[in-house]
């Protein structure tokens, strides 16, 4: 019986089929002015870039360009290239441009495709990105297409891994840049480190169209792109650090167990300041030098791991370990450790081995970078199958182009064994009866493991493995001689070599070739019937003059090549035998499209066994004691299509999980990617901006506010104030020491009154800083200071919320959405981090002090530390606290006592060269 939807589709077309009708005028428009372009001159053709550009200028549209546009790089294509785009190629480019996928089956031509849209959005001058899976097909595409681009006037670069700054930023400057995913990805990051704006190489991101779209947004999704640091073993350093802390005496620190908080108070600053010169730790002579804000970190941490952490009851040392307790269940959380070096603080004061310190520095999904472009569009053969989460996470509509030529692939019912044995053998069987009629043989396996199992079958039954790495290797695939049959040969493909292996699949496809192959998606190479000539005549002529010889052998092997061709079709094109299903319909069907492109013949077959993973886990246990009633023999299969459709109702299932796991994943880094927005946006302007002075005073006043509110409830009698405790919270973070107990005695006073007193105050000294070290001085100073604490700030924050999300799952038992409960707390931790930045930032710069001859620098970015960077997982690097330098210390000979400019940097606590005995910051370095 037809069901009503089939009838619906037979009269009216699918929806797809009614999308692609659309393009179909546009396509006759572009046909119609093939033969006006085609009789330009290359001057002329080449001159319509600049009219174009005119046209977007005076106010065109590019969709007003889209017909003459795309029939110039037609005929640029077959000048250049001799390729002449089809025109479903047309339609798919336009597809492109509409911010759409295109899906078109393998050796429809994509990499061509892409050209049509590329150019056109390229009009604008704002860079369009074309992003593939790896740097092979990266350099191949930027190289190949970018004949094109470059004969109609276009600039083009490529981005692959091991290019330093100044090259990444020349190729984001060109017209179209093409790279992989990951070093976009890893430069967005990168850029969003830096200290300087000339620096960052990303101009924007404006258009962007992703090759093999399918893995890269949906398989290469799953895990974020990560840039880690400092990870050096300092065991010594915290071991050094942790000695101090039984040295101080309990008027060295204040401790508030209620918020579980650790502070040193004056005195305890000044004997660590000691501590740490003998030491050698500390740069300078101040506590509150800006050098020393990693010290002072890790003193911190071992202050609190000694005072505010009981053994037994907040952790144990269990097997030389510390072992967190959970405060709430009594239960050990191996595994878990303390962030920010606390744990590291732990481990010194119980005297274990201590393990490096862990820190993200910047994170980013790809979900999350390429919907930062303005325009996204993609190209794949497979994407149907996983339209719904195209649509739902990044707006983009599937469609599906019709093929060039009629299908002509033969696909085969799957077929079931009992055991993976029995299968094997039938595998072994069908390689067999393909080798002796001299049919190509693709075999796809889904993992490494199994096609090694594939090859140690095949070397059982007299095959040999050729080595892939050797370019003579190919030789031995080819039955060239068709009078005789060659020798067993099979080739396996892996990772480690990308351009022999794109190579070997571009010559799977000769008579007699046997391939076996993992996942077969985005290999970037089409695998041609009878071989690919240009690979070969590279191969076998490389070294050979240009001459009437090579000439002569390039005409025999393209000869060659087309008897082979003609061979494999009498054999029935490529045979694709799948030896499992893959738990994602989606990688089945890009193994199926390797064979029947440009309506060659083609079969395909899967082999499967109640044995493999997605039949042992939907229940082959009922299956194989049905089959065993039904009488099925050993080295028998049951093929029905009933099978089939249970199988994909299966993966539906599979797929289902998959997409709910990664949206799930996608809506709590959607909370951290609002953050990671506005704050980079921030540093942007930051680093934009000349003059921070009215940013910084902003801030100082905001953090006065908060100090006072704190002390002094609104409409307080004075009796009433914290007077002590403004006191000194004035002079820890303003560094100013006031009669505040004073102001407390006079009539009629308000917390008005004090903020505003405390505010004049903060701004004097300020302005005494301005007057003495000069306004340009203090510029850089303000800038630096703002954009290290921001970033310190930041990876504390961004390590923070990674804990909360490992444990925030928990509320849902006090039926509490976890998701909404996550925003809420990321929320109050940001606006945290904030106010933290604007006390950190006001008390630095209440602090500096600075005597120099030439003013600061900021950090050159070539300073930074070197990243190492990982998908998914931390990888070690160093050290990354960048301090500005404020000044050098003159040799004690050079200063003159009469004469402030010789001195250089004087510390706080040292004698004043003026010669008076005193100390320095009681004598000319007091504020």
């Amino acid at each position: 019986m037809v069901g009503l939807g089939a009838i619906a589709r037979k009269i009216f077309g699918s929806a797809n089929d009614r999308k692609i009708k659309t393009y179909r005028g546009k396509v006759e428009a572009i046909n119609a002015l093939e033969p006006e372009v085609a009789a330009l001159s290359d001057a002329e053709l080449q001159a319509r870039t600049a009219e174009f550009r005119q046209q977007l200028a005076d106010g065109a549209k590019l969709d007003d360009l889209l017909v003459p546009a795309f029939a110039t790089v037609r005929e640029a294509a077959k000048r250049v290239l001799g390729q002449r785009h089809f025109d479903v190629q047309l339609i798919g480019g336009m597809v492109l441009h509409d911010s759409g996928i295109a899906e078109m089956k393998t050796g429809e031509g994509k990499t061509l495709v892409a050209t049509l849209a590329t150019y056109l959005n390229a009009l604008e001058g704002k860079g369009v990105h074309v992003v593939t899976v790896n740097d092979y097909l990266a350099s191949r595409d930027a190289n190949w297409m970018g004949r094109v681009y470059r004969f109609l006037g276009m600039s083009v670069g490529v981005i692959v891994h091991g290019l330093d700054d100044r090259q990444r930023h020349a190729a984001y400057a060109c017209d179209i840049t093409y790279g992989t995913n990951n070093e976009f990805g890893f430069d967005y990051l990168r850029d969003n480190m830096k200290y300087e704006r000339g620096s960052m190489t990303q101009r924007g991101h404006h258009f962007a169209i992703v090759d093999e779209v399918d893995s890269i947004l949906i398989d290469e999704a799953r895990t974020p792109l990560i840039i880690s640091g400092p990870l050096e073993d300092r065991s010594d350093f915290y071991n050094t650090v942790d000695a101090f802390i039984p040295q101080l005496t309990e008027a060295d620190y204040e401790i508030d167990e209620k918020q579980r908080s650790a502070s040193f108070t004056e005195e305890g600053n000044e004997k660590l300041e000691q501590l740490l010169s003998a030491a050698g730790l500390l740069k300078g002579d101040s506590l509150y030098d800006v050098e020393n804000v990693s010290v002072v970190h890790h003193l911190q941490q071992a202050l609190k791991a000694h005072k505010l952490f009981q053994r037994d009851k907040d952790y144990i040392v269990r097997n030389g370990e510390v072992v967190i307790i959970d405060e709430f269940t009594g239960r050990m959380m191996p595994g878990r450790r303390y962030s920010e070096g606390l744990h590291q603080a732990l481990e010194a004061k119980e005297h274990v081995a201590i393990q490096p310190e862990n820190q993200t520095l910047a994170s980013v999904t790809f979900q999350n970078y390429f919907r930062m472009y303005d325009k996204l569009a993609g190209m794949t053969g497979t994407a149907a199958t996983e339209a719904d989460e195209f649509l739902d996470i990044y707006k983009l509509e599937v469609v599906e182009i019709p093929t060039n030529l009629p299908v002509r692939r033969i696909d085969d019912d799957d077929e079931v064994y009992r055991t993976a044995r029995e299968k094997y053998e039938a595998i072994v069987e069908l390689i067999g009866e393909c080798k002796d009629r001299g049919q190509p043989v693709l075999v796809g396996t889904t993992s490494i493991e199994k096609s090694e199992l594939i090859a140690d079958i095949l070397k059982k039954n007299g095959y040999r493995q050729a080595d892939v790495s050797d370019p003579n290797a190919f030789a031995a695939l080819y039955d060239g001689d068709q009078g005789t049959k060659k020798e067993r040969v099979f080739a396996v493909l892996n990772a480690r070599y990308h351009e022999q292996e794109a190579a070997i699949i571009t010559q799977a496809g000769v008579p007699g070739a046997i391939t076996i192959a993992t996942n077969m998606a985005g290999r970037g190479t089409d695998i041609q019937l009878g071989g690919n000539p240009d690979i070969r005549v590279e191969q076998e002529l490389g070294d050979m003059e240009a001459g009437p010889e090579r000439e002569a052998r390039e005409a025999e092997i393209r000869a060659e090549v087309e008897a082979l061709k003609q061979k494999a079709l009498e054999a029935g094109g490529l045979y694709v035998v799948a030896t499992e299903r893959h738990e994602s319909r989606r990688i089945d069907n890009q193994l199926r499209g390797r064979s029947g492109r440009q309506g060659d013949p083609g079969h395909t077959r899967f082999f499967l066994s109640l044995e493999d993973d997605l039949m042992r886990i939907f229940g082959s246990d009922r299956m194989d004691s049905m089959l065993q009633r039904l009488g099925l023999k050993d080295g028998e299969a049951i093929v029905h299509p009933w099978i089939n459709k249970a199988l994909e109702k299966a993966q539906q299932k599979v797929e289902a999980r998959n997409f709910d796991i990664r949206k799930n994943i996608l809506k709590y880094d959607d909370v951290m990617n609002d953050q990671r927005k506005v704050v980079f946006d921030q540093r942007v302007e930051l680093m934009d901006g000349a003059d921070l002075a009215a940013t910084i005073a902003d801030m100082r006043e905001e953090v006065i506010e908060d100090i006072v509110s704190r002390h002094i409830p609104e409409k307080a009698y004075p009796e009433q104030w914290d007077t002590d405790g403004l006191l000194n919270e004035v002079r820890s973070v303003l560094n100013m020491d006031l009669p505040v107990h004073e102001w407390a005695q006079e009539e009629g006073i308000a917390n008005e009154e004090v903020s505003e007193r405390l505010k004049r105050a903060a701004a004097e000294v300020m302005a005494r800083k301005v007057a003495q070290y000069g306004p340009d001085v203090m510029r850089q100073i303000e800038k630096a200071i703002l954009l290290q604490t921001l970033d310190q700030l930041w990876r504390e924050h961004l390590a923070t919320l990674d804990h909360l999300r490992s444990v925030i799952g928990f509320r849902g038992y006090a039926q509490r959405d976890p998701l909404q409960e996550y925003k809420t707390e990321a929320f109050s931790l940001f606006e945290a981090m904030l106010g933290q930045l604007r006390q950190i930032v006001t008390a630095q710069l209440q602090r500096v002090e600075l005597v120099m001859d030439q003013p600061p620098e900021m950090p050159s970015d070539e300073d930074l530390p070197e990243m190492h960077v990982s998908h998914g997982d931390d990888a070690l690097g160093d050290e990354t606290t960048a301090a500005i330098s404020i000044g050098a210390r003159a040799a004690a000979e050079d200063r003159d006592p009469n004469d402030p400019s010789t001195w250089g940097k004087v510390g706080r606590n040292e004698l004043c060269p003026c010669g008076s005995g005193k100390k320095y910051k009681h004598c000319h370095g007091a504020l």
